[in-house]
């Protein structure tokens, strides 16, 4: 059975108040129509069309590879947006519609819809859930035998059927040939003229077709978002669900409330995550991990049994055993192997340092290479830009470089050459040879007498 999914993303969403269309707005890090289409993929959707409107370039632009689109011109109903899609709707289809403004809607959810439509032979199945109040929502309307009736609008329903309290979710389960069939016979005769999926229902009924409402989903789930302070509402609720699936898994988190990690994120287990922290893309952190407060880690690769101390990561990979700050900065494209220490004030910048070495603090290592067994002093520079290119720099197994020396790049310090302190070495420094580019001391005895007497003529 091939299960696909219509997503309603052509609004505009004007009290987001943004240059921006609505579902693109993140929760999470990640654009709620993406959230939508996750929950949808995990939950068996093989296909996905979107349907696009407002800024439909925008969006697209946001949506997976494989995703395929249909336009929306005008927005004239949810059943007109379907109909839009009606070229990719095939008999054999099970179609599921969802709304790309509604993030937190689960993929369990969306497997026990499909397994409710299926097991009880339904042409359409609606989504649904009780609230105390419904005002603004559309009611679901049971018959005798409490099968599907009808949905209808609040600005349609009788005074009787606004008191129901099971409302419509928005989200549907289609047999793709009876969805097709009704969506032919829609029309927009209604207070508000336009042309509402929920019609389908009372069509596919008329001709005799089994239709259901499957109250399995929460309030929650189904929130709209459609201002800054629902999206703010959905952060909150998504938020506590990623720090809670973690712990579940064996993470310990000391502080849920200022813990921030997005929704791609994966962490081992036994890996403790301290306040203040956040974890941002697609950064994997390993097991028995510690990620000190205030760090902030993206797109990153952390190994087991490392350290990130109060420091800064950003398209990065860090190996085992690992020590990572306090107060190191790591930018983009640095690699930095097992056992290695990167101290306090420590920056790296597209360059590889190798197992087993150290750049214990107060250094910059940009565009270089460095081997293993290596140790940088407090205060080394490699100097790679003079104003206009970069160069790269190597430093080869065993090498030691002095507090306070400059690598004036491109230069390479062999296996255990080894560079005095205060040097700044231009010229290549040859295996196991000391390299010393300093001035030698000058002593000048009862200098400072001498310049006192002289200040105190003037």
């Amino acid at each position: 059975m091939n299960f696909k999914a219509i997503i309603l993303a052509a609004g505009k969403g004007t009290r987001m108040k943004s240059k921006y269309p609505k579902v693109v707005h993140k929760v999470c890090g990640k654009e709620m129509v993406n959230h939508v289409i996750d929950a949808s993929k995990n939950s068996g959707v093989k296909d996905i069309v979107a349907i696009l409107g407002h800024e439909c370039d925008i969006v697209k632009e946001k949506l997976p590879k494989d995703a395929m689109i249909a336009m929306q011109t005008e927005q004239l109903g949810t059943g007109h947006a379907v109909i839009m899609a009606k070229d990719y709707i095939k008999d054999e289809d099970t179609i599921v519609v969802l709304c790309g403004d509604t993030p937190l809607i689960k993929e369990e959810t969306l497997k026990r819809l499909f397994a409710y439509h299926i097991e009880n032979g339904y042409h359409a199945t609606v989504l649904t859930t009780s609230v105390e109040n419904p005002t603004g929502y559309g009611r679901i309307i049971r018959d005798e035998a409490g099968d599907l009736l009808k949905i209808v609008e609040q600005k349609d329903a009788s005074d009787e059927e606004k008191l129901a309290k099971e409302i419509n979710s928005g989200i549907y389960c289609f047999n793709g040939k009876s969805l097709r069939e009704s969506l032919d016979l829609l029309d927009n005769n209604n207070a508000q003229g336009e042309y509402y999926l929920t019609d389908t229902i009372k069509i596919m009924r008329d001709k005799g077709h089994k239709v259901g409402a499957y109250e399995g989903s929460t309030i929650e789930e189904l929130m709209g978002v459609n201002s800054r302070v629902e999206l703010s509402r959905a952060e909150q609720i998504m938020k506590a669900r990623i720090n809670e699936s973690h712990m579940v898994n064996g993470v310990t988190i000391i502080d849920t409330n200022s813990t921030y990690i997005e929704s791609d994120v994966e962490i081992g287990n036994d890996t403790i995550i301290e306040p203040g922290v956040m974890l941002k893309g697609n950064t994997k952190i390993g097991s028995s991990c510690v990620i000190g407060m205030n760090s902030s880690i993206t797109n990153s690769e952390i190994g087991d049994a490392t350290e990130v101390l109060n420091s800064t990561v950003i398209d990065s990979k860090v190996g085992e055993n690992t020590t990572v700050g306090p107060y190191a900065y790591l930018r983009p494209k640095s690699n930095i192997g097992n056992n290695v220490k990167i101290g306090d004030f420590v920056e790296v910048k597209n360059a590889t340092i190798e197992d087993n070495s150290k750049a214990s603090h107060l250094s910059y290592i940009g565009d270089a290479h460095v081997g293993k067994d290596v140790n940088i002093g407090c205060g080394v520079v490699f100097v790679n830009y003079d104003g206009k290119n970069k160069f790269k720099s190597v430093v080869k197994d065993g090498a030691f470089i002095g507090s306070n020396s400059n690598l004036v790049s491109p230069v390479t310090v062999e296996e255990k050459g080894y560079v005095a302190t205060g040097s700044t070495i231009t010229d290549n420094v040859p295996e196991g040879a000391l390299a010393v580019a300093r001035q030698r001391q000058v002593i000048k005895e009862g200098w400072v007498e001498k310049k006192n007497a002289k200040d105190s003529k003037k």
